[in-house]
């Protein structure tokens, strides 16, 4: 299989990624790991990535479409993947039909209220990197498996959670539509409850495409 994983900011979407790849052996790929291994390796797009990332500029279009098309090549692909952060608006959509047969788009739908509640209110381990909730903290300040140091990511503050939400909302977003229109999409809605219930969900539909 094939498939895009796609949601908001803070709704879930790296939990469910590995579930997902550990149950049906897909290689998980993110535009982030693919930028990070290429400039790591020094390879001619990488540097042509990084030429930008240095500048504090995003990544063209066209660059990181080429760098997907790219890893999509590689021999751990042939069995599937999972795409994750890709594609991001719709030019990258249309380039990724060029290329790429895509089976499925999971696409969990959030209320923003609840994203900004979950973004601003999560703590992050220093060493580990195990994620919390002040809700369920009880005031503690370290890590229960490591006993690290908890702190609050910069990007979780309210002004950058709702400037990252307005961004997924006009780039993103109409991505719905784009593969409601091509009849691969899987919607499931995300909410309080744990992550292996919104995982068994997905899980069901996917069974039913892998057979």
């Amino acid at each position: 299989m094939n498939l895009i994983l796609l949601g908001a900011p803070g709704a879930g979407k790296g939990t469910q990624a590995t579930k997902i790849s550990d149950r049906y052996g897909l290689v998980h790929i993110s535009t982030g790991d693919i930028f990070r291994a290429n400039i790591k390796n020094g390879t001619k797009i990488g540097m042509l990535a990084k030429s930008y990332i240095d500048k504090g500029e995003l990544v063209p279009d066209e660059v990181t479409c080429d760098i997907v098309k790219d890893r999509l090549t590689w021999d751990d692909c042939k069995k599937g993947y999972l795409l994750d952060g890709f594609p991001r608006n719709l030019f990258q959509a249309a380039e990724l039909d060029k290329f790429a047969k895509i089976d499925a788009v999971v696409n969990i739908n959030i209320d923003f209220k609840l994203l900004m509640d979950r973004l601003c209110g999560r703590r992050v381990c220093k060493d580990c990197g195990e994620s919390y909730h002040v809700s369920t903290l009880n005031g503690a300040t370290t890590c229960s498996r490591c006993g690290g140091e908890l702190y609050q990511r910069r990007d979780d503050n309210p002004e950058t959670v709702k400037s990252r939400l307005e961004v997924y909302n006009e780039q993103t977003a109409p991505l719905i539509n784009y593969y409601t229109m091509q009849g691969n999409i899987l919607n499931f809605t995300g909410s309080e409850a744990p992550a292996e219930v919104l995982f068994a969900q997905v899980a069901e539909s996917l069974d039913k495409l892998a057979r």
